[in-house]
């Protein structure tokens, strides 16, 4: 299994290609390709890189599904005794980005592609050794 650690708006997040994350606000319209330079490690199957403080030549790549408001974060200020109060409402932008692959140096090493193609062939085989043992 592969995965990432990235920074986007002001963030780390550790992303996995095939998934989908919510991350502050891209300017970016849905359906865009978005690319993601600012990696801080990479994991490829035991190999691990990790940069000092960004790995060099490593991206993510994703596309933008949609954007929305997170849930209302009430902010409340009182001073006791002084019949002061102040409440006010905050709702975050979102965007919800789907990782699409995980390069290094130009090259992908993992995508959403091949996790999705891993998983089936992993399923296959143990199905026929269960079909083996019940035929015995």
């Amino acid at each position: 299994m592969s995965y990432a650690i990235i920074e986007t708006g002001g963030k780390q997040l550790r992303v996995e290609p095939g998934r989908f994350y919510d991350i502050e606000l891209l300017h970016n319209e849905p359906d865009d390709k978005v690319t993601i330079d600012s990696v801080l490690f990479v994991q490829n199957d035991g190999e691990i890189n990790i940069g000092q403080p960004l790995v060099s030549g490593a991206t993510v790549e994703g596309t933008v599904m949609r954007h929305f408001r997170g849930r209302k974060v009430l902010v409340y200020k009182m001073k006791p005794k002084k019949k002061t109060r102040k409440k006010r409402g905050h709702r975050q932008e979102i965007t919800r980005l789907m990782i699409d692959s995980i390069s290094m140096n130009g090259s992908v090493i993992a995508s959403a592609q091949t996790s999705d193609t891993a998983a089936s062939n992993d399923e296959a085989p143990a199905e026929a050794v269960t079909a083996e043992v019940v035929a015995e």
